[in-house]
């Protein structure tokens, strides 16, 4: 609308501004322009929240038999897990509202408004629809205004807008189409001035501004469960119903066989706390953990322990442009005379009074100023000039400042007048051309436009320049762009070699977009536009969405819906962003991830991950590190699954068979404590396999517990049983005692553990083939595993507290030949898988 039609409506004089009492009334009826924070649950209902969970029940029962049973340490450790949970939960859940409250820190705390025809300084929070407010260069625009007055102004609109560039205002119509970061006649809350000055009607303040807008979006959008969380909550579930079936059958079978009640209810226990994987949370949280310090060292600091899984498991990757595909810096790249283009290294001889004209016509320094004129100052050093030199040879005397309305600026320096400005601009007010090497010839306008067509389908800014006196004559042309970052071209081609999906989603123009596109390894075919996407069908939307690589000009509304619809088409989504405007987005992703170096709080606040130096390289290496974690994850799950239901089946067995238990719920314990701590968690710091980033993402619907690991459970739950029921027979049979018998069988049962822990360091290939390299971690487990053992076996007092022997040497040959036997049959059965899977891959 017109500035005057806009004064109308909300019934303002420019000049003047509201009355005292106007302002007041309207405050009473709009409130106060604050972006409010919605109160979330308590802290005690948090908490207890975190408490609700399969998993957790699991561990609890665990504890409480634990304790039951004696194991005090036990089951403190046991709680200390469940309490550890929890806190880490309560944190998380906060992380939304840490975001809110970043939001409404944006709003500067007073402003300058115009009432009473006089100019004041008032809180923000004031500010009411109708209020005239005054802006200059370094203020925050305090609420949503219609420029009414602009001189020079600039303004950062990049936490909001995604825009790389400072934005030229002006006070001219726009269509009612246009899209924010379009919207020249408009300021926005949040925003930064970054030069010159303006004075703006306010025309929204608080909730109903595009800031208000976003902690709408910021507050409602839903957190998605991390793919890890699913499945442990589902496993969990499921593991819960076994057991509990499991232990119920065996209490009746042992009862009807004529067992007494009391002592089938001692054995069922004992089967329980065997099945009941105690470590598996302590271990999932250890092995994230360890992820986390390994994604530290790669730049890319953890917010949310399941987001190193979940990043693993990324099959698209949605990321912005500035700053993480590219350097966020403005670079010359290109320059061009009488219809050449010309290399920056040519250009010193060739263009020097064009690179000289980009020197004086400026404002800028090396390190401040606006991002544009510090590219033509690097123009000019990378050809061999020196600026200070050129601007102490020919001083300033006199300038025309940037206007918006002529897109030009002027300086004087010893008589000598430059121009500097948009290229039919400056091209207007010259006759002549400016040759390579010298000379001048008649402009040729059609040679120069084609030449701007070619620069500007590159997505090159384009400045054209003109020396004015004694005549006007075109001095060239200089293309500058926001270069891609050269690791990012590399990551982005290992991301795409991994299976993974990488989408651009920027705030900026679709041309520029589709260059960088093309510049780092993306399809740059067809670039989606916000107001393209808000015109397709709802039916189409999703489709469309998922064969696009670039998307331009997106609001942050569209933002979340990009993110949606690749989550309903089933994929997990990783989403890069630094303003404002990405926060929605990045809640609502799988993983949000956020630029430290550049990003707003609000970003930050609301993503799982934040990279400390906003380069896409960081995203592709902490992906390598998730898929590292996930392999560990596997591995440690793959190894004590057998344990635990081993133990189970081995007092299952001697329950079907009416024996006496070769292992009581002590010694069981015992097992479980020592093995998980010291052999289990050495997985956690096992070195990623070679090839982790040449395979297709996992699917994200495939579970925790797969066809081909249930396979792998059964075979090593019966080496297990066979191992330890055989040693603890054949002890008895050679006349050895119970105590002893039962020693035997739990130093099978450890050494058995150890020899497949050996084996799960590859879970698919022979380890022979895929040695993963050197690890002390794993050589100290097994150090110390042994050590402990041998005092269980061989210390009065250990004897004393779990009903332990010392044992002589055949019972040690009967460990390391059932170990040796454990390694070989698991290590021939991932020979023969591969194998059969290989054959029927081909269709064999």
């Amino acid at each position: 609308m017109p500035v005057a039609a806009v004064a109308e409506r909300l019934g303002v004089d420019p000049a003047r501004g509201l009355s005292s009492a106007e302002a007041d009334a309207r405050l009473a009826r709009f409130g106060g322009n604050v972006v409010r924070v919605p109160a979330g649950p308590g802290p005690v209902r948090r908490l207890l929240a975190q408490f609700h969970d399969p998993l957790i029940y699991v561990l609890l029962l665990a504890g409480v038999v634990t304790w039951v049973f004696g194991g005090h340490v036990d089951a403190g450790v046991i709680a200390g897990v469940v309490l550890l949970n929890a806190v880490v939960g309560f944190v998380q859940e906060s992380r939304a509202q840490r975001a809110l409250e970043a939001l409404s820190k944006m709003v500067p705390v007073t402003a300058t408004v115009v009432r009473d025809g006089l100019p004041q300084r008032v809180p923000a929070a004031r500010l009411v629809p109708g209020d005239v407010v005054e802006l200059t260069a370094g203020d925050r625009v305090p609420a949503d205004v219609r420029l009414a007055e602009v001189h020079l102004a600039e303004v950062d609109e990049s936490a909001l807008t995604g825009e790389s560039v400072p934005v030229v205002k002006a006070t001219g119509l726009v269509p009612p189409s246009a899209v924010v970061a379009d919207r020249t006649g408009s300021g926005y809350s949040g925003t930064l001035v970054t030069r010159g000055q303006a004075r703006g009607l306010v025309t929204a303040t608080g909730g109903a501004t595009q800031l208000g807008g976003i902690q709408h979006l910021v507050a409602t959008a839903q957190v998605v469960e991390t793919p890890l969380t699913r499945k442990l909550a589902r496993f969990s579930r499921q593991l819960s119903v076994v057991i509990v079936a499991v232990s119920a059958t065996a209490f009746v079978l042992g009862v009807v066989r004529g067992t007494p009640a009391p002592e089938m209810f001692t054995a069922v226990v004992a089967l329980a706390v065997g099945a009941i994987p105690e470590g598996l949370p302590a271990a999932v949280a250890i092995v994230l953990a360890i992820g986390v310090v390994r994604m530290s060292r790669r730049g890319a600091i953890v917010r949310h322990l399941p987001a190193v899984e979940t990043l693993g498991g990324t099959t698209v990757i949605c990321t912005d442009k500035t700053g993480t595909l590219t350097r966020n810096r403005m670079t010359v790249t290109t320059l061009a005379a009488a219809g050449e283009l010309i290399s920056l290294a040519d250009s010193a001889k060739s263009l020097r009074e064009c690179l000289i004209a980009g020197v004086l016509c400026n404002d800028a320094q090396l390190d401040e100023g606006d991002p544009t004129e510090i590219a033509l100052l690097g123009s000019a050093i990378e050809a061999g000039l020196d600026p200070e030199a050129i601007r102490a040879a020919a001083p300033r005397t006199d300038t025309v400042p940037f206007e918006s309305e002529t897109r030009t600026m002027t300086t004087v320096h010893n008589g000598i007048s430059y121009l500097k400005g948009a290229v039919e601009e400056v091209a207007a007010r010259c006759e002549t051309e400016l040759l390579p090497g010298g000379g001048e010839r008649p402009l040729d306008r059609d040679a120069l436009d084609r030449l701007q067509e070619t620069l500007t389908a590159r997505g090159l800014r384009v400045l054209a320049f003109a020396r004015l006196t004694p005549v006007p004559v075109l001095l060239g042309l200089q293309a500058m762009h926001d270069p891609p970052r050269p690791e990012a071209v590399t990551a982005v081609a290992a991301c795409r070699s991994a299976g993974i999906d990488v989408k651009m989603i920027t705030g900026d123009h679709a041309g520029t977009a589709r260059a960088v596109a093309g510049e780092v390894g993306l399809a740059s075919g067809r670039v989606l536009t916000g107001a393209e996407l808000a015109a397709l069908p709802a039916a189409e939307f999703d489709e469309t969405v998922a064969a696009t690589q670039v998307f331009a000009r997106v609001s942050p509304g569209q933002k979340l819906d990009l993110v949606r619809a690749l989550q309903r088409g089933g994929h997990v989504v990783a989403m890069t962003g630094d303003g404002v405007n990405d926060a929605p987005a990045l809640r609502r992703a799988d993983i949000g991830v956020a630029m430290g170096a550049g990003g707003t709080d609000a970003a930050r606040q609301a993503a799982d991950m934040v990279l400390t130096s906003d380069d896409f390289a960081s995203i592709e290496a902490a992906v390598r590190v998730g898929r590292g974690v996930f392999d560990n994850l596997r591995k440690f799950i793959a190894w004590t699954l057998p344990a635990n239901i081993g133990e189970g089946m081995v007092v299952l067995v001697a329950i079907l068979l009416g024996a006496t238990l070769p292992i009581v719920p002590v010694q069981i314990l015992w097992i479980n404590m020592t093995t998980a701590v010291f052999l289990g968690l050495t997985m956690a710091f096992e070195p990623t396999e070679h090839g982790v980033m040449a395979r297709p993402p996992r699917p994200p619907e495939r579970p925790l517990f797969t066809a081909s690991l249930l396979r792998r459970v059964v075979l090593v739950s019966v080496l297990l049983v066979v191992a330890a029921f055989g040693a603890y027979r054949l002890q008895l049979g050679f006349g050895a005692s119970l105590a002893e018998a039962r020693t035997t069988a739990i130093n099978v049962f450890v050494g058995v553990q150890a020899a497949y822990l050996l084996s799960c360091r590859s879970l698919d290939r022979p380890v022979v083939r895929a040695w993963p390299g050197h690890s002390r971690m794993f050589l100290l487990g097994l150090g110390l595993t042994a050590g402990l053992q041998l005092l269980l076996t061989y210390l009065p007092v250990m004897n004393t507290w779990f009903h332990t022997a010392p044992v002589g040497v055949v019972s040690w040959l009967w460990v390391a030949g059932a170990a040796v036997v454990a390694f070989a049959v698991v290590e021939a059965d991932k020979l023969l898988w591969s194998r059969y899977t290989v054959k029927a891959s081909r269709g064999v």
